[in-house]
């Protein structure tokens, strides 16, 4: 379980259209085998200390004709940024994927500095 260390919690919220393949025969569209995309998202401000993050697919628009297989995760999480991930494989065809996203963590007070 995490447990934040202060009473000060920041919440940000997105939504982001990962990639939109089918317009440019981009490989997700086109591909076999395994493929990935990543997307790195910057937060407004930083937090306190890496924020836990929650992904959920929001738009989802895959080819009726084959297997329908996804994993949307992140990764590389720091006070600053993370990654989205959106994996596929197989002869799976994604034309387009949007993904929204909320992290959640302790953030600093307007009059807390470090002296170090």
């Amino acid at each position: 379980m995490r447990r934040f260390r202060n009473h000060l919690i920041g919440v940000q919220q997105g939504s982001r259209v990962m990639f939109s393949d089918f317009e440019d025969d981009g490989v997700m569209w086109t591909g076999k085998g395994p493929r990935e995309v990543r997307v790195t998202l910057q937060f407004d401000e930083p937090f306190k200390t890496v924020p836990v993050i929650v992904t959920a697919l929001a738009m989802f628009d895959i080819d009726a004709h084959t297997n329908q297989r996804a994993d949307l995760s992140h990764g590389n999480v720091t006070e600053t940024q993370f990654d989205l991930i959106f994996r596929t494989w197989g002869d799976t065809r994604v034309a387009r994927v949007r993904a929204d996203w909320t992290a959640i963590g302790e953030i600093r007070a307007e009059d807390e500095w470090d002296l170090y």
